[in-house]
């Protein structure tokens, strides 16, 4: 396969990366800051400097021309303000939506967060006014690109992130109790439903006792 993976420098995207290459699949990694290409290209990832704030709709679509699938794992990160959950968490994915539209690629992969569907209330009570903004985003992303007819999209929505080695287990499917997730198995996760050829589904991630490749085989 040739898959295009938007924020390709993030923690999770660059175990992806690695997971992918390592197969034998070509992996074109979309990032912003010029100075990550040569982590990339040790992971053995082609890295493609496209900022996704401020690239067109055909600057994005010339990036992922010729791909099997693309993968938004990308993230305005906890440090940055509300303005930019906007301009990425949401604006970005959609952007990465109408080029793979436009270049004729089905397979969208939507990396979000469990915890979205909180968004719909608004602002829930006692929570950060940021991760509120976050969660706004990631859902208006959802909403956007889940009905899209010309794509053929899974959403993921890991639970807690951790950097504990992965288990190779977990639990995956829709309306799971929040829980936690290692890095290395929601890539794992990713790599699967590549691999596997999924694609529909909404579902949350955490740790659990299932094998990763059967937990993706096992969905519809």
């Amino acid at each position: 396969m040739r898959v295009v993976v938007a924020g390709a420098h993030g923690q999770v995207a660059r175990r992806l990366g690695r997971l992918l290459s390592a197969r034998g699949n070509t992996v074109v990694g979309l990032i912003r800051n010029p100075d990550h290409r040569a982590d990339l290209e040790a992971d053995g990832v082609e890295p493609a400097v496209v900022d996704l704030e401020t690239a067109t709709v055909d600057e994005v679509a010339r990036a992922v021309s010729g791909a099997d699938a693309v993968v938004f794992a990308a993230g305005a990160g906890p440090a940055s303000g509300p303005e930019r959950k906007h301009t990425v968490d949401h604006g970005a994915a959609v952007t990465l939506a109408d080029a793979a539209e436009q270049a004729g690629v089905r397979r969208y992969l939507l990396v979000s967060s469990m915890g979205v569907e909180q968004a719909r209330q608004g602002t829930p009570q006692g929570m950060d006014p940021v991760m509120a903004v976050y969660l706004q985003a990631k859902l208006r992303a959802e909403d956007e690109i889940l009905p899209r007819e010309a794509l053929g999209v899974t959403i993921v929505r890991p639970g807690g992130l951790t950097d504990d080695p992965g288990t190779g287990r977990v639990r995956l499917e829709h309306g799971v109790p929040y829980g936690q997730v290692p890095r290395d198995d929601v890539a794992a996760v990713l790599a699967e439903l590549l691999l596997q050829g999924k694609d529909g589904e909404v579902v949350e991630l955490v740790a659990g006792d299932t094998p990763v490749a059967d937990a993706v085989a096992a969905l519809p």
